[in-house]
């Protein structure tokens, strides 16, 4: 029986007001813009009204700065690179992950100066990353980075992780804190819930498997950016029963996707290699689960080292996405737009999706065909060609799918290729296609009862 420990006044407020604070600015929904959103949103979407246009001159120096002091640490190592663990941790990269910051660095310079081939600086490509991606990011990172301490130090997650294993772990096999990773993702963005994750991830909370599952299926899509979705195809009037295919298809999606490969055969190691404890999440005797969630939440408040520290945490955070993910998201972003607007290689991608198409009787197969896979390079892409789309109910299910996708290498895909979160490309490109393949029957079933 473990011994119930009382705690002073002083540990509770410390456990309370910061993870109320901080429950309220990544999740409490609010009406702003006639559309539900999260404080922590409207403040990102303040700095980079301020900012105005001189963010994408901020974006591109950041990007080149990254790229310079990579390369001048590979090279040559300097002493005073070296004095900060971190900031050297930051820089000192793989020759791939190098590679690919110099090439976002080029990207981005060509664009924000337009030379070079159009290709890479059209509006449909570079310009879409560096003007309507990169600032959102930028500003997100900002302020989510700097203020998510606040569910991360101070008890909020243990409280919920310990009250909802009881759901997530039978279900979807997963610790209970995972569902904070999704209703930031969902009422917010889903950048929040990957930057989320990563830091659970790299603190030893989640798993390899449960880092590479949390990330690939429950940063959801924000109800702001999915009203963006069905509005693109003209039909808002149907967003309700949209939302709720959307929903539906993707608990199934998160149900079936992690018990196939590669998912599942991702390790049930942390980071550090050690393994995951059977026992880590069982409620001692003496407790029941709320009781012992307070014990847990009021341990961590008790072991948090105050402001100084949790201002260290959340700059360490800025740092590391604005500089660490930003010129991946460049770099990838450009060349899936590149490949999906100069090349036919997703149409072709496309045709063994027609007979399952002409299967499930959804009309304008062909057509729609083209629509499904492009939406691994960029979420946006398949509602925008779904438009020429003649049948409500076609351009119905093609929106409902590209947002249960979920894999887009524009944002999402990049951003956990730019984390410590254990999944390479192809492995996204193969969840991608399982989450199609699971999703499409589920929105096309709803679609038939609508239509």
């Amino acid at each position: 029986m473990t011994q119930r420990k009382s705690f002073t006044l002083g540990t509770i407020l410390t456990f309370i007001l910061p993870s109320l604070v901080g429950l309220i600015l990544f999740m409490a929904p609010i009406q702003y813009d006639n559309a539900l959103t999260i404080p922590i949103a409207i403040i990102s979407k303040a700095l980079q009204a301020f900012l105005g246009d001189s963010i994408t001159l901020i974006v591109t120096l950041v990007v080149l700065i990254t790229a310079v002091l990579s390369l001048i640490c590979k090279l040559f190592n300097p002493m005073i690179l070296q004095q900060s663990k971190f900031i050297h941790g930051l820089l000192n990269v793989s020759p791939v992950w190098l590679a690919i910051r110099l090439l976002g660095a080029f990207f981005i310079a060509a664009t924000y100066w337009r030379f070079g081939s159009e290709m890479i600086y059209s509006s449909n490509t570079g310009a879409l990353v560096l003007n309507d991606l990169l600032p959102v990011l930028l500003c997100v990172f900002f302020f989510a980075g700097l203020l998510l301490p606040l569910l991360l130090n101070f008890g909020l997650l243990e409280l919920f992780g310990t009250l909802l294993t009881k759901v997530m772990r039978p279900v979807f096999n997963l610790p209970g804190r995972s569902a904070i990773d999704c209703m930031a993702s969902w009422l917010g963005d889903g950048s929040v819930g990957i930057l989320m994750t990563s830091k659970q991830y790299e603190s030893r909370f989640y798993t390899q498997r449960e880092a590479a599952v949390i990330g690939t299926t429950f940063s959801a899509v924000s109800i702001t950016f999915s009203l963006v979705v069905i509005s693109q195809v003209k039909l808002e009037y149907l967003f309700l029963p949209f939302y709720l295919a959307v929903c539906a298809a993707g608990i199934v999606a998160a149900i079936v996707v992690p018990k196939l490969p590669p998912l599942r055969n991702k390790k049930d190691l942390y980071i550090d290699g050690s393994a995951r404890q059977e026992n880590d999440e069982k409620t001692p005797e003496g407790h029941h689960v709320l009781s012992w969630g307070l014990h847990q939440a009021l341990t961590r408040a008790e072991q948090s080292n105050g402001i100084k520290s949790t201002l260290q945490d959340g700059i360490k955070n800025v740092i590391d996405m604005v500089f660490g993910v930003i010129p991946v998201v460049m770099a990838i972003g450009t060349v899936a737009l590149m490949i999906a607007e100069y090349t036919p290689i997703f149409n072709y991608l496309g045709m063994p999706f027609i007979p399952l198409l002409e299967l499930l009787q959804i009309p304008e197969a062909e057509q729609a065909s083209t629509t499904i896979v492009v939406g691994f390079a960029d979420m946006f892409l398949p509602s925008i060609l779904a438009a020429s789309i003649e049948s409500d109910m076609t351009r119905f299910i093609i929106a409902a799918m590209s947002v249960t996708q979920l894999i887009y290498m524009s944002e999402v895909g990049a951003l956990l290729l730019g984390s410590k979160i254990p999944v390479s490309i192809s492995e996204l490109f193969i969840i991608f296609i399982l989450r199609t393949l699971v999703t499409l029957p589920v929105i096309t079933a709803i679609a038939h009862l609508i239509f």
